[in-house]
């Protein structure tokens, strides 16, 4: 009889000495389940299916049941373990007393006996003698286990579905800041050019790089006639989803006045109004915006946007500053047209201050704008689009990594040397 007794006393010895570790690595586990949710119900349903497994002998977990808000009911949409599913669809008030409780405090653990509970409702949706519920997603769901009696420790049990429930949390919490950046990149795709306009004899390219998964600049090609394109790069404060949002507000008015026929330092004016009224965080732009003929003339605007220049076939480059203040600013702002020329062997840069302001990775010094025109006249005989890649292949040379400390975008416009098309002709828009 010794021996089974002692093997018997061998048997139980680790769930009663090992129990404080054991429950930490199944609450571990449990959390990791929380990953494989398709949405916010199958998360939910994922993890009470777990926890059933992992819980039954430690906590006494043996099923339950996942309630939503729907109005001002919370309606039984799923059980799981040992619950039945014939009260599915049930609605309870939200003004019964234990799910008031629940909301204020996350976490419940009660007695039918208790003098709040209604035992005809609870015995309807087949609720066991004793229970634990948890809020989920801000009251959005709530979650019922069943427990078997004699349960473990209320501590235990306390603790460990704390933890659960602010693990779930926070998932939800960061899958639809994920939603909301993934209509970010949508928006933000939506607005970038997606193929570059054939344009008379001109080798038009740009590209942009965010330092975060959406950014703040913005760049565009808006062909008015067979005559004109216009041409855009922006600058929103900050980066990020503000930002983005930012220079989307910038895409459509500019859209919308450009393609009007208003005079581009008129919708400048317009936009700057807009822009200043918005209660966006990111609210200051630097824009410039030029119109360019298929004869080389270039009318802008420069809204205290880093200066593009021309880059001459023979001579120095030529800085477009005509313009005003960022937009924003000053509701009453008023902005001057600037006027320049380009010829055949000219080359028109626009770009970003995540440009010239990249700094060394060792000694901290800025990219600046020297170092910019010498670049851009050493591919100058290349592609436009070879160029613009010339240009950010060397910044994040300079830099030491491909992720920019801040939003980097640049527009090429190279007119060919060898160009044979007259001034005034155009192949479409």
């Amino acid at each position: 009889m010794a021996s089974p007794s002692k093997k018997k006393t061998k048997s139980l010895q680790p769930a009663l000495v090992s129990t404080p570790k054991s429950l930490f690595r199944r609450v571990e586990r449990t959390l990791g389940a929380i990953e494989r949710g398709a949405d916010i119900l199958a998360t939910i349903r994922n993890v009470a299916d777990h926890m059933v497994a992992s819980f039954r002998d430690h906590l006494g977990i043996v099923g339950g049941r996942i309630y939503k808000l729907v109005d001002t009911d919370y309606e039984l949409v799923h059980t799981f373990g040992s619950a039945s599913g014939a009260a599915v669809g049930t609605r309870v008030p939200k003004s019964y007393a234990p799910i008031e409780t629940l909301l204020d405090s996350g976490l419940v653990v009660m007695d039918l006996s208790a003098p709040e509970v209604d035992p005809q409702l609870e015995a309807r949706l087949g609720t066991h003698s004793k229970f634990a519920a948890i809020a989920i997603a801000e009251g959005e769901y709530l979650v019922s286990f069943d427990l078997a009696v004699g349960a473990g420790p209320s501590e235990d049990l306390r603790a460990s579905l704390n933890i659960v429930r602010l693990a779930i949390n926070q998932k939800l919490r960061q899958e639809r800041f994920e939603e909301i950046l993934q209509d970010a990149r949508r928006i933000q795709s939506s607005i970038l050019p997606k193929r570059v306009p054939h344009y008379a004899d001109f080798d038009i390219a740009g590209d942009s790089r965010p330092t975060e998964v959406v950014g703040g600049d913005f760049f565009d090609y808006i062909p008015l006639t067979p005559e004109l394109v216009d041409l855009v790069i922006a600058d929103a404060s900050g980066h990020g989803l503000p930002a983005a949002l930012q220079v989307r507000d910038v895409y459509m008015g500019l859209r919308m006045g450009l393609t009007r026929d208003f005079k581009i330092s008129r919708t400048v004016e317009r936009l700057n109004t807009i822009i200043n009224r918005s209660k966006l965080v990111s609210k200051f732009v630097s824009l410039f915006v030029a119109e360019l003929e298929t004869s080389g003339n270039v009318i802008y605007v420069n809204a205290g946007h880093v200066p593009p220049f021309i880059l001459r076939s023979a001579g120095g480059p030529e800085f477009l500053r005509e313009g005003g203040m960022v937009l924003g600013v000053s509701p009453d702002a008023t902005y001057l047209r600037g006027f320049s020329r380009l010829n055949p062997g000219d080359l028109l840069v626009l770009y970003t201050d995540g440009i010239t302001e990249c700094r060394h990775h060792r000694t901290g010094e800025e990219f600046g704008i020297t170092r910019l025109v010498r670049l851009v006249r050493r591919h100058a005989h290349q592609p436009a689009a070879e160029i613009v890649q010339a240009i950010f292949q060397a910044v994040a040379s300079f830099a030491g990594t491909v992720v920019p400390e801040d939003d980097q975008t640049v527009v090429i416009v190279r007119w060919p040397p060898q160009s044979t098309v007259s001034p005034g002709s155009a192949s479409g828009s």
